[in-house]
């Protein structure tokens, strides 16, 4: 519960802001009522706590700091040095990690930092060496030719987008793509599930510099022993992007070999998601790659944003804590309730289930698309975002699937009974939605949802909801 005097402090806070410019003030008062009103089932979202919040909102906002501790090239950086050192400090405790980067931006920022840094430290090239001991303005345009001959020469293999990879991961429309040579890694056919001997044929062929594993809509664990195996095999270097499952890391639902810091050399991640902090990224790495990790600023970053900083530091003490070892816990509880809800219900999940914090349904067996079933449960008061699922033949912007996960609606408190319930809402949408017809035939976007059933959702949320307020006490 906030107490009442912190209620009055936000609200006087936006009463000032609102002198200057009262639509930003009314459209923060309008999205803290639309959350608190939806049932956000969006895997990458959760709810900061008040700390993390207010850590963001001050003058640590206004100070440059571009550089690493006790290196900056701004004067009277001392007090963004301790603030980045307390947030490195927590989140190498926190991951048992060599060494913490925290100055990126987010998570795409974070992967790029991981790239350059994998590229700086394995490369040999006079050029490159020019460019350690050097700022990247001392370079002359020779070296940077030499360098882009040179990295983009370079091999990666990650998953692919529709197996449940990320568009970092050397989708070509992202500058991973364009950056290296690439070369995805599916899931089995029948399965889903990632085919470890098939893995290791394509990485014993292709032999690429960097093997990256993580995903963002991929339901299972990983094996980062065997990973690491494939990876030594072919004298690649191990980079784990975590973003999603970084929270079930830290809250040590993920140990022993599903637990990538001790196998990684590079893991990058993003503070929000199932971490539950700010929107940012950061960057772990072993001793080896740990310099070169550090130049992300200025290599690939601007200046750090000692705020956002602040509030990671904040967000990784909150998560050394038992009781978020206790949530994360409950975050893969809770999806697992929440597949079995659904299975029981009808609903075909990509790889029958989940082990992690996230689940992709088919929505095909109901003659939707992916776009489809998302509005119609957005117009029922449900928030959840269209995936595509493996082999998709309606493509990345229409898609087959939806992607919905358990960390947001866990920190309001559901439990498995409440995902039980939320599982029958998301099926009483999908089974009452129906494409609507156009001249050319079914649409791929528009939709049809039967009379009453959106109210009637809407109305059984709310009352899910009730039990389980957001920001409690907080009166705007």
């Amino acid at each position: 519960m906030i107490p009442e005097a912190a209620s009055s402090v936000y609200a006087q806070i936006l009463d000032i802001v609102a002198s200057v410019e009262p639509r930003i003030a009314e459209a923060t008062r309008k999205e803290l009522a639309d959350q608190r009103a939806s049932l956000k089932l969006i895997a990458s979202e959760n709810y900061a706590s008040l700390p993390i919040l207010l850590a963001m909102g001050t003058w640590l906002s206004d100070k440059y700091a571009e550089g690493t501790v006790g290196h900056r090239f701004y004067a009277g950086c001392a007090n963004i040095d301790t603030v980045e050192s307390v947030a490195a400090e927590h989140a190498e405790a926190l991951f048992g990690a060599d060494h913490a980067y925290v100055q990126p931006h987010s998570g795409i920022d974070a992967n790029l930092v991981a790239y350059w840094a994998i590229l700086a430290h394995r490369i040999e090239s006079p050029a490159l060496k020019r460019l350690e001991a050097a700022t990247v303005n001392d370079l002359a345009e020779d070296d940077w030719e030499t360098l882009r001959r040179e990295f983009n020469a370079q091999k990666v293999m990650g998953m692919s987008l529709d197996a449940g990879g990320h568009l970092t991961h050397g989708f070509r429309h992202n500058i991973s793509g364009k950056m290296f040579e690439q070369h995805s890694y599916g899931t089995n056919p029948v399965t889903g599930l990632i085919d470890y001997d098939a893995l290791r044929a394509a990485a014993r062929e292709f032999k690429p510099l960097i093997i990256v594993a993580g995903y963002s809509a991929y339901p299972r664990r990983i094996n980062f022993r065997i990973m690491r195996e494939i990876a030594d095999e072919v004298g690649a270097t191990l980079f784990v992007d975590m973003a999603h499952f970084a929270g079930l890391v830290a809250g040590k639902v993920f140990t022993g070999e599903e637990n990538p810091v001790p196998y990684a050399d590079v893991v990058a991640s993003t503070t929000h998601k199932s971490l539950r902090g700010p929107r940012g990224g950061f960057v772990l790495a072993t001793k080896e790659y740990a310099p070169a990790v550090d130049k992300g600023c200025p290599m690939v970053l601007g200046g750090p944003l000692g705020h956002v900083m602040a509030a990671k530091a904040v967000a990784f003490a909150e998560a050394r804590t038992v009781a978020f070892q206790e949530y994360a816990v409950k975050v893969a509880e809770n999806a697992k309730a929440l597949a079995e809800g659904l299975l029981k219900r009808g609903v075909r999940l990509v790889t029958g289930g989940t082990d992690n914090h996230l689940l992709l349904l088919d929505v095909s067996g109901f003659a939707l698309t992916g776009r489809q079933a998302e509005s119609a449960l957005l117009e029922s008061g449900v928030v959840t975002n269209r995936n595509s699922i493996p082999r998709d033949p309606n493509g990345a912007w229409y898609t087959s699937g939806i992607r919905i996960g358990t960390p947001a609606l866990t920190t309001r408190g559901f439990d498995e009974a409440d995902f039980d319930q939320v599982a029958d809402l998301i099926t009483e949408v999908l089974k009452n939605t129906t494409p609507a017809s156009t001249p050319k035939g079914p649409s791929k976007a528009k939709y049809v949802l039967a009379d009453g059933v959106a109210d009637r959702v809407k109305a059984r949320a709310q009352e899910l909801l009730a039990d389980s307020p957001l920001y409690p006490g907080l009166q705007l």
